[in-house]
């Protein structure tokens, strides 16, 4: 009887293991190569007229950055919303570009941008992809049609954002998972923000928290 129940056991072992691996998908980084990226080159953009320690945390790993609706914008006289954001002073004009992170927003954070890539073909728009978080719900921009996750408050996810330059085409993975494929929007100078900074109908307090943030490439640098 045993040895009747071993195949068996073995071959509904493997099924699992294969629906897992596809339930899962394939790591959005394979085929990509990890950039170095020193402490040096994450810039802190926070409201002009304070301190860093007031808006930023780094403990054990972990970034946590936070904003009210009503703090001063990023420089004095800027007509832009306030944001407590970190820019990975990394830019790229060509090739294939990967964001990394594990991001964490806690209930109530609604009305921010918690990521972007930055750089556009021009006015009005300085970006070509945006991730906001609205009543828990990860969207694209405020577009309710694009929802990337729809329920990120308090827990841990892992986020890849791909940027292919030449085919002007953004794709994002959370949790290892595709979930959104869109058209950039040109630009020759790009680089990755995350963190906190307000948009639409925005909650009086801001916060996200990440850790293990990388940068991957396919381009030769």
């Amino acid at each position: 009887m045993a040895k009747r129940l071993v195949p068996w056991l073995f071959n509904l072992l493997v099924t699992l293991w294969t629906l897992c691996c596809q339930a899962a998908g394939a790591d959005p980084t394979t085929g990509f190569t990890a950039v170095e990226v020193s402490e040096d080159r994450f810039k802190l953009h926070k409201p002009y007229d304070l301190p860093p320690e007031q808006r930023y945390e780094l403990r054990d790993g972990v970034r946590r950055l936070w904003v009210y609706c009503d703090d001063k914008p990023f420089s004095a006289g800027s007509p832009n919303k306030p944001r407590a954001e970190i820019l990975l002073n990394r830019t790229y004009s060509s090739g294939v570009w990967q964001f990394e992170g594990y991001g964490y927003v806690p209930a109530g954070t609604t009305g921010v941008s918690v990521m972007q890539v930055f750089g556009a073909a021009g006015p009005p728009r300085n970006t070509t992809l945006m991730l906001h978080v609205y009543g828990g719900r990860l969207v694209y921009y405020r577009d309710e049609t694009k929802v990337v996750d729809g329920d990120i408050y308090d827990r841990w996810f892992r986020l890849n954002v791909v940027h292919d330059v030449e085919a002007s085409a953004l794709t994002v993975f959370v949790d290892g998972q595709q979930r959104l494929t869109v058209p950039g929007y040109g630009g020759h100078r790009h680089y990755f923000k995350f963190g906190v900074y307000t948009q639409t109908d925005p909650s009086h307090y801001m916060e996200s928290r990440w850790r293990d943030v990388k940068v991957y490439t396919k381009t030769p640098y």
